[in-house]
């Protein structure tokens, strides 16, 4: 197991989850953060700092950016998780929570505290998402996080 300390910033754990992901067959982008799963796409945003409004529209919206070759397309993506360096705030969960439909496909993830030192990332993920309950064992397993329902 590794130490806390070594948690490495967002798009590198991100990187390194896709790396687990591609071991377990599962289809991935070096561009994008998703991760396919059969025919779900599983996206990831992160963002350090978002208006509560600009989550609302993104969030609905369920679109992520694909590569074939040369040339790009869009998908409706089955389910997003969005993944923050600073605390959730109440505006976030509560537009989740409020919204049935939101709620099964958005997960959000606090990892402020780990990156002030504290082995702890809040959650509030009611999806079905395989590859979302495989990213919170991933935390815990390889990282030493403890993965907390908020």
């Amino acid at each position: 197991m590794t130490t806390l300390l070594s948690v490495p910033r967002i798009w590198e754990l991100l990187r390194r989850f896709k790396d687990f992901c591609r071991l377990k067959g599962w289809k991935t982008c070096e561009e994008a953060d998703w991760v396919r799963l059969g025919h779900e796409y599983h996206d990831f945003v992160w963002a350090w700092n978002v208006h509560p409004s600009t989550f609302k529209k993104v969030s609905q919206n369920h679109k992520c950016t694909v590569s074939d070759g040369f040339s790009y397309r869009i998908v409706n993506a089955s389910f997003v998780a969005w993944i923050f360096q600073q605390r959730l705030t109440k505006n976030f969960i509560q537009t989740v929570t409020e919204d049935p439909e939101l709620a099964e496909t958005t997960a959000l993830y606090d990892l402020s505290q780990v990156y002030e030192g504290k082995p702890v990332c809040l959650k509030f993920n009611s999806t079905r998402s395989q590859v979302f309950k495989e990213f919170e064992r991933f935390l815990s397993e390889t990282w030493g996080i403890a993965v907390q329902s908020i």
